[in-house]
């Protein structure tokens, strides 16, 4: 996928502005930091997190709660990473 290589750049700025993001770019995040996710047919993206399931509606643009969930998790994940 194109934006690969910027999901560190992507996660910043989700982080400075947690306004009209897509579930694109969850998604690209999400596999570049190795996070499962799935979406069956439904309206929501399931996240899959070491404290459990994260849905995220599909909406656009994303609810900023939801996004700032989601870079707490990633941030979370990456931390419990550093101290292995």
């Amino acid at each position: 996928m194109q934006y690969m290589a910027n999901a560190a750049k992507i996660l910043n700025r989700m982080r400075n502005n947690p306004r009209n993001w897509r579930i694109e770019d969850l998604k690209v995040v999400a596999q570049h930091f190795g996070i499962s996710y799935r979406q069956h047919g439904t309206s929501h993206v399931g996240f899959r997190f070491p404290a459990g399931t994260l849905p995220v509606p599909a909406a656009r643009p994303i609810n900023p709660v939801y996004l700032r969930q989601f870079v707490a998790q990633v941030d979370d994940l990456q931390s419990r990473e550093e101290t292995k």
